[in-house]
């Protein structure tokens, strides 16, 4: 049966998630438990990614092949980097890249070996899904973002950068948007589940809310961020998402 994967990074987005699970079962592959059922019509399945590139990859691979997902969302909250991206606001990765990959000097730096490149693409018309779900929630008043102080979110679309390890100091920030300027947003799987699909031949795409500016005050907003906002905010936006779809 055709159904989309819907990957969280949290346990928390997992959660608000689950109670719109109708006809609900659960399998376990590969140390993943992997949730059946419908959404407002649509059958999908949620699982918990963990957070790094090891377990986002593992986790993605499972979906698509023992589950044969036709495509793959993942959710989870970033790090801002890009100059106007603010806590609270949504960036949705039209392209993403690992920041810790360094095979040089055998490879240019951030190319994955054997593969020829550095960007992995996400695909146009799921992100554009994306697009039209944030932009119903974002245009509506909510009590998540509203108990956090966060009056007008804003969307964002572009490069999003993964790597294993959590940035919150301002000079590995400094140092990040120097190297890459493009970047938007730093987080810890997207780039490896991007991979992965690539690998399968598979759509994905990546939506990140951004609960932290990945300085030094990035271990204070992040926890916050994620108890009072992330998980209702991504909940909203992918339900949207999916009336798109």
């Amino acid at each position: 049966m055709s159904r989309i994967a819907i990957v969280s990074a949290m346990h928390e987005e997992l959660r608000a998630l689950l109670p719109l699970l109708q006809d609900a079962r659960t399998e376990r592959r590969g140390g993943r438990d992997c949730h059946l059922g419908r959404i407002d019509g649509h059958e999908v399945l949620l699982a918990l990614s963990g957070i790094g590139k090891v377990a986002a990859a593992t986790t993605t691979a499972v979906v698509l092949d023992a589950f044969a997902a036709r495509a793959l969302l993942l959710t989870g909250v970033a790090g801002g980097l890009g100059a106007g991206v603010h806590v609270g606001d949504v960036v949705i990765a039209r392209t993403l890249l690992q920041h810790d990959m360094d095979a040089s000097p055998l490879f240019p730096r951030y190319e994955v070996p054997l593969t020829g490149r550095a960007h992995f693409p996400a695909d146009p018309r799921l992100c554009d899904a994306l697009a039209a779900g944030s932009v119903r929630v974002l245009s509506a008043p909510h009590a998540a973002l509203a108990r956090f102080g966060i009056e007008r979110p804003r969307l964002h679309s572009g490069l999003v950068i993964s790597g294993d390890r959590f940035v919150a100091t301002a000079g590995e920030s400094l140092a990040l948007r120097t190297a890459l300027p493009e970047a938007l947003a730093v987080e810890m799987e997207g780039a490896a589940v991007a991979q992965v699909c690539a690998d399968f031949g598979r759509p994905f795409a990546v939506l990140r809310t951004v609960s932290d500016r990945a300085d030094d005050c990035a271990h204070v907003d992040f926890a916050r961020f994620i108890d009072e906002v992330a998980a209702e905010f991504s909940r909203d936006i992918v339900r949207a998402t999916l009336s798109q779809l």
